[in-house]
């Protein structure tokens, strides 16, 4: 079936490129796997066993093992925290876990702990693999593992192949699999390599028996990972694997809800997308089997299991931490960093880099579901025109459909959608509209084309009997489409297509795709096999894989739906991103509820159904960070909350940290009351005003930040730790966010509070509001506010007012961020000057950049179609570097350089050598105000004496 597929961002395998039978052969094959969990006595994460054995670099033999002879342990003398869990799978007696060979010792659960120690655990001798036949090979090692005995779990796979890679100076990645039968395999195309690399910054041992690989950085011999902590299970459906941590300060393994850094006092984190409010404890729409720990001293490492099956990973204080999954093979990466911004960047080099936004996607976007016709879709347009609210993308949810079925619109409210759409684009606007995978399957044939035409094409997935599986969501009986069959990559691209020929919209909102289902597997249940009864579930809400989705034996192009089920919403994502790409010519904007990893490259996400409440407020900060660490920087939680009621103080406080979220949707539920921002009283109205000001002025800057994330791997929106990892405070700061490197927001997360507390790591800080570029746009200006002295920190906590019409923003010193003035769209935002924020260091320094294209084009980069000015700052001058001119960009016009740090009034400010009679300087601020007209895409040079 030789499938030719068009050019695509880091494509999955088998999806965006060219298929063929012995392709799908290759990958389509289900297999499973096993872990668990046992402690070897290490009295310190540094220490491995005696039986150990050095990998030497490439160019030596491949290292013979030598076992040594162990010392019987005292069986069952195992600190509580050293624990590993003999019992898994289900509760059982002292009889039932000595009968697998393990200890059994009650204690108590810790205070605050999820789990607690078990109670029948791994005692040291539990028997594991042993490793044989280690062999060099070009790219690293090779070796046997296997097994004497069986363990608890069915079809143990006794004889395994490791294959460790020494890919890169930073990564090392290894995999255990079955030599004898393929198994399902993640199908992300990944970097291959073909030689080891000549030098890095790790070695690896191997432990004979029990077999494990430990990880060390050469710098300071600390041990990042070590598997001989537990046993090695790999059955058909359970795999183990765990592995001492170097730390507790641990952050990823999304998606949850709670503070950034995981706690390792007996946690348990599920991974199996699901279509639930956000919750506690309980497993969420997105899965990323990835996680960064941060190290004494300012280091950093990173760990990627690829692996999509059903899993928990379990933390706990030793600290150590274990990966069961119930399928697949054991693919991990290990990346060393050595700081945490590296180590973002190479997790982005195996999983692939985001995509870059269209810049109208970065404004605000208005949604509600209850729009129930163009008429009162219009009305809210016009009110946010009518009350100078910035809006540049109105949403749709379900209300424009007919019957709620993809690809239609109802012709009682919505009869004249697509004039309402193009009326939109005429006033500088763009449209989005949500839709959902499930394709509704009760018409009768012929009657809905979507279904009709799914079904001749044989892209939905079906059941045991080959039968698409029917499900039930919004529209009543669907089916389900499978985006890993290139047939429905095709098909899903005609429909996106002919119904963007009736209704020309700019961008996808793909919800429900967990995929979502009002009923229990299907309308017909679920077979009774052993891949909808694992031997062993994860923590999973509802106790079953097939609660709230669809029958995990459900059959799709690639494997079983139980394989496939985490890389539903990532599929979708790149069969819409794609469909976009066909149907507009112009770059795609696709937002998804669910996700996996490398999810960023095709899509952004929102966070869910969020509740109306202060604690979601908050817990939405630490969401939007962990998602730029996973590669989706383009984030963002519904503004006023989703779910419930909003109160006028929390929607205004929202307003003001949502202008901060890379993604800002207003968004609320049907049965809420409605929270557009011009419902609220003329303060909260003139508080949400001055926010929305605020972002659309930092656009040029968030969009060249967007551009590093696309060109180069960086984040967006950033934890403190990632910019000041040697500051040990930071690491566990979630109520603060930076921009990049150079502004620091501390917004208010309480009711009532008109001050606010946060964390400012060492160095000068400078208040936003120094720096009026609102007044260079199209809005009315806001007031002036009161202009506070910079702050000057040695790494300390700093109270700061904050009163309801404020978020306060800082700027840090070394840094010079463009400004734009504001307007209501950013069609009209485009065409205002700019200004520059210079914020000069110590010894007067500062340095910045600005990227800018058509803001929608594709290909801008490889075409050279931008232009690119760095900005330099020292002795008392500010100059540009061209880097790259092009007619887009070439028109940007300067109007004001404000200067933030001069420690004494200039007598002289000279443009381009003409002096300027009208610059201003305030002693109290240090602020010297540069009024200029200059052009930034020619070189200019700015002095004062």
């Amino acid at each position: 079936m030789g499938v030719r597929w068009p050019p695509c961002p880091r494509p999955l395998l088998a999806v965006c490129t060219l298929l063929s039978l012995a392709t799908a052969a290759l990958l389509g094959h289900v297999l499973l796997s096993s872990l668990a969990l046992v402690p070897q006595e290490l009295h310190g994460c540094s220490q491995v066993p005696e039986e150990m054995y050095r990998a030497h670099q490439q160019g030596a033999r491949g290292p013979r093992p030598q076992a040594h002879p162990r010392a019987a342990p005292t069986q069952c003398d195992v600190t509580p925290n050293r624990r590993f869990d003999c019992a898994p799978d289900k509760g059982i007696t002292r009889e039932q876990c000595e009968a697998r060979g393990c200890c059994y010792v009650p204690v108590g659960r810790p205070r605050g702990s999820q789990m607690g120690p078990p109670w029948c655990f791994f005692p040291p001798s539990y028997p594991s693999y042993k490793l044989g036949n280690l062999t060099t090979t070009d790219t690293g090692y090779t070796a046997s593992l296997t097994r004497a005995a069986p363990t608890f779990f069915p079809k143990d796979i006794m004889t395994l192949r490791l294959d460790v890679l020494v890919e890169t100076e930073s990564r090392l990645h290894f995999t255990i699999r079955d030599p004898a039968s393929r198994r399902y395999e993640v199908p992300l195309e990944t970097p291959r390599v073909h030689s080891q690399a000549p030098s890095t910054l790790y070695s690896v041992d191997f432990s004979e028996e029990p077999f494990g690989v430990v990880v060390r950085r050469k710098l300071d011999g600390r041990v990042l990972l070590n598997t001989t902590v537990a046993p090695l299970f790999f059955a058909d459906q359970f795999l183990q694997l765990s592995t001492s941590l170097p730390s507790q300060h641990i952050t990823g393994l999304a998606e949850h809800l709670g503070p950034l850094l995981l706690s390792t006092n007996w946690t348990k984190i599920t991974l199996w997308n699901r279509d639930i409010a956000p919750t506690p404890g309980v497993n969420l729409y997105g899965s990323h089997p990835f996680y960064l720990v941060l190290e004494d001293g300012g280091l950093a490492h990173g760990v990627f299991l690829l692996n999509s099956n059903a899993m928990d990973v379990v933390l706990q204080p030793s600290p150590a931490l274990s990966w069961r999954s119930t399928g697949g093979i054991l693919d991990v990466y290990v990346f060393l960093g050595p700081e945490p911004k590296s180590v973002v960047q190479q997790y982005l080099d195996i999983v692939g880099r985001p995509f870059m936004p269209p810049y109208w996607g970065l404004g605000f976007h208005l949604c509600r579901w209850g729009y129930s016709s163009t008429a009162i879709t219009r009305q809210v347009v016009e009110n946010m025109t009518r009350a100078r609210f910035p809006l540049d993308v109105q949403w749709n949810d379900l209300d424009y459909m007919d019957a709620r079925r993809d690809f239609t619109f109802n012709k009682d409210g919505f009869g004249d959608f697509p004039d309402m759409v193009r009326e939109l684009h005429r006033g500088g606007r763009r449209y989005v509209m949500i839709v959902d995978p499930a394709i509704s399957s009760s018409g009768p044939a012929g009657s809905y084309r979507p279904y009709d035409e799914g079904l001749r094409r044989g892209v939905f997935i079906t059941n045991e009997t080959g039968q698409p599986l029917i499900g039930k969501v919004w529209p009543g009986p669907t089916a389900f489409p499978d985006f890993t069959n290139p047939e429905a990559l095709d098909w899903w691209q005609d429909m996106v297509a002919e119904f963007h020929a009736q209704v020309p919209f700019d961008g996808m909102w793909i919800d429900m795709n967990e995929p979502s289902n009002f009923v229990k597997g299907s309308v017909d249940g679920c077979p009774d096999s052993d891949l909808e009864n694992p031997p062993y579930v994860p923590g999973v809400v509802g106790g079953t894989l097939r609660a709230a989705t669809i029958c995990a034996s459900s059959r799709q192009f690639l494997s079983t739906h139980y394989d496939l089920h985490n890389l539903y919403g990532l599929t979708e994502a790149l069969a819409s991103h794609r469909a976009l790409v066909k149907a507009r010519g112009t770059r795609p904007f696709v937002i998804s509820r669910s996700t996996f990893a490398g999810h960023g490259q095709y899509a952004g996400h929102w966070t869910g159904d969020v509740w109306s409440s202060w604690d979601q407020l908050a817990s939405s900060v630490p969401e939007i960070l962990l998602f730029s660490l996973l590669g989706v920087p383009l984030v963002g939680a519904d503004v006023c909350g989703f779910l419930g009621n909003t109160t006028e103080e929390l929607c205004v406080r929202w307003t003001q940290l949502g202008a901060f979220y890379p993604f800002m949707r207003n968004h609320n539920d049907l049965h809420s009351l409605p929270q557009e921002p011009y419902r609220f009283s003329e303060p909260a109205q003139h508080a949400m005003r001055k926010a929305l000001g605020l972002r659309y002025a930092l656009l040029p800057h968030l969009y060249t930040l967007f551009l590093g994330a696309h060109a180069r791997g960086d984040t967006v929106a950033r934890p403190l730790f990632l910019e000041f990892p040697e500051d040990p405070r930071t690491w566990t700061v979630d109520r603060q966010l930076l921009w990049g490197e150079a502004l620091l927001i501390t917004p208010v997360l309480e009711a009532g509070k008109v001050e606010v507390t946060g964390y400012f790591p060492a160095g000068t800080w400078y208040d936003l509001q120094a720096v009026p570029a609102e007044a260079l746009g199209s809005l009315p200006p806001p007031p002036l506010a009161p202009v506070r002295s910079a702050i000057h920190s040695k790494g300390q906590w700093v109270s700061l007012p904050a009163p309801l019409d404020t978020i306060n923003v800082h700027l840090r010193a070394g840094h010079v961020i463009p400004l734009q003035g504001p307007g209501l769209t950013t069609t009209e935002s485009r065409k205002q000057p700019m200004a520059l924020a210079v914020a000069l260091t110590s010894r007067g320094e500062a340095r910045g950049e600005l990227f800018w294209d058509d803001g929608e084009s594709l290909g801008v980069l490889e075409r050279g179609a931008y232009t690119q000015v760095v900005f330099q700052a020292r002795n008392n001058t500010i100059v540009n570097e061209l880097v790259h001119v092009s007619s887009e960009g070439a028109g940007l016009q300067l109007r004001k350089v404000t200067v933030l740090g001069v420690a004494s009034a200039p007598q002289q400010v000279l443009s381009n050598g003409v002096p300027v009679p009208n610059f201003t300087y305030s002693p109290d601020t240090q602020t010297l105000d540069i009024p200029v007209s200059l052009t930034l895409a020619q070189q200019f040079l700015i002095s004062w004496s």
